[in-house]
């Protein structure tokens, strides 16, 4: 079989300079590029689409995994990300925390606890 990579979210977002500006500063990623409607950021293997969207948001939930979960908490605590569930061990063998972005969408960030 052939290779391919990770899948990529495509996120519905009200304004594309927000949401590039909230993963950027908040979140550590760089800006990939950007076209009239659609846009990407990348942080070392994740990448994330953004195309606006002119209908309401139906926010989205996806995981993202991270070699270093307590330093990544710690950055994005630092940096005033959105933390709407604080770092922890869960019941299912991970040790995650969720950041939400403006437009209500959510990543799990986790590592193996």
């Amino acid at each position: 079989m052939t290779t391919i990579a990770q899948p990529v979210p495509e996120l519905p977002v009200a304004d594309l300079d927000k949401a590039r500006a909230y993963y950027c500063d908040k979140l550590g990623f760089k800006n990939a590029w950007a076209h009239s409607e659609i846009a990407a950021v990348t942080r070392n293997k994740a990448t994330v689409f953004f195309r606006l969207s002119g209908q309401p948001i139906a926010p989205q939930r996806h995981w993202i995994f991270a070699d270093d979960i307590d330093a990544t908490f710690f950055e994005m605590q630092t940096s005033g990300a959105l933390i709407v569930d604080q770092l922890s061990n869960k019941p299912w063998g991970l040790r995650q925390f969720t950041v939400q972005d403006p437009d209500g969408h959510q990543f799990y960030i986790h590592h193996d606890a």
